[in-house]
């Protein structure tokens, strides 16, 4: 549908308004980037309906600017934390203990959502354990503002606006505005989705209608296993395996020569590719069921000595859903251990 000149001019005099696009959104005050977003979302086609219901009474949140402030990234810096004090923090004897449960109550549903997106249910539980305790703890802040906050503050506005718009889009398709309260940084539901991500991705795993990722186990696993399969899931490899490496690796010949644009400080801790059976020719055994052609990397987390693995594909579609090894170790360990 052809934009009226109307909504044109609303646009241009709430640009007008917040000034250069280059410029910080917090420059300008929060009531002139609500009326700039209003007319953007309206020319986008969202409805008045859905405008008004997610942007009617907002407020800035000075906790969501605060938690922001404290999430900015540090300078790069040598060295990394130990992994182990993490892995006991957050694979705890309970969250384990819950994940079997977890595992052992889907009966029929582990098989079906495993042969419709070949994903193990284990990762998937290991997910939802580790974003929400199994959906104990999906966060309390009002997701309308927390993302308007977060656009108009400036940091990461393109972002934030994005997802912003496509909250209203969730309202257009029915999701009930009570309904949208999550994290600070807009994630919410049992798998802690982003707006745009439940729109492109969440799954009506039980047919009822409604990709409902706050309390359906069957829509919130069919919408993890989505997403991983979309990010790249390998059917029939494990995300990774323990590996006995010895003492004389040469460890300098196989730093990788790779230099990702994003989660650098991740990446830079894996080793080369190689195939199993060329790291079984250099002495490093995997103490796990892997093909020997599957394509891995070494990682070390805590140096020589401690614990190694053999990490997979697979490992890097987990840090797609959070670029963290500290995450996808703990994810990956916690599902072997709800498999157990």
């Amino acid at each position: 549908m052809p934009i009226s000149r109307r909504l044109l001019a609303l646009v241009a005099s709430a640009a007008l308004l917040l000034g250069p696009s280059a410029a910080p959104a917090q420059n300008n005050s929060f009531d002139a980037y609500l009326q700039y977003v209003r007319a953007k979302a309206l020319g986008q086609g969202i409805s008045q309906a859905a405008v008004d219901s997610v942007l009617r009474g907002l407020q800035p949140s000075q906790r969501v600017i605060a938690l922001d402030s404290d999430n900015v990234s540090s300078p790069v810096r040598s060295g990394f934390p130990a992994l182990a004090p993490y892995l006991s923090s957050h694979n705890t004897a309970s969250r384990i203990a819950a994940g079997r449960q977890v595992y052992q109550n889907l009966g029929s549903l582990r098989a079906r959502v495993e042969q419709r997106y070949g994903v193990p249910a284990p990762i998937l539980i290991a997910i939802w354990g580790h974003e929400t305790s199994y959906g104990a703890v999906k966060g309390n802040f009002d997701l309308a503002e927390a993302l308007t906050t977060l656009a108009w503050q400036g940091r990461r506005r393109a972002l934030f606006e994005t997802e912003l718009i496509d909250l209203m889009r969730m309202v257009q398709q029915g999701v009930p505005r009570s309904r949208l309260v999550g994290s600070w940084a807009g994630a919410f539901g049992n798998p802690q989705f982003l707006p745009s991500i439940y729109l492109r991705l969440a799954v009506d795993g039980d047919g009822d209608g409604v990709r409902n990722i706050w309390d359906s186990r069957t829509d919130t696993l069919y919408s993890i296993a989505n997403y991983f399969r979309d990010a790249g899931w390998r059917p029939g490899q494990p995300w990774g395996v323990r590996a006995q490496v010895p003492s004389n690796l040469n460890r300098r010949a196989l730093v990788s020569p790779m230099n990702p644009p994003n989660c650098a400080r991740v990446f830079v801790r894996h080793s080369k590719w190689k195939t199993v059976r060329e790291w079984r020719a250099l002495g490093v055994v995997p103490l796990g069921s892997i093909g020997e052609g599957v394509m891995a990397s070494l990682f070390e987390p805590d140096g020589p000595g401690a614990p190694a693995y053999l990490l997979t594909q697979n490992y890097r579609v987990i840090l797609q859903y959070n670029c963290s090894n500290y995450y996808a170790m703990s994810v990956g360990l916690l599902a072997d251990e709800i498999a157990r």
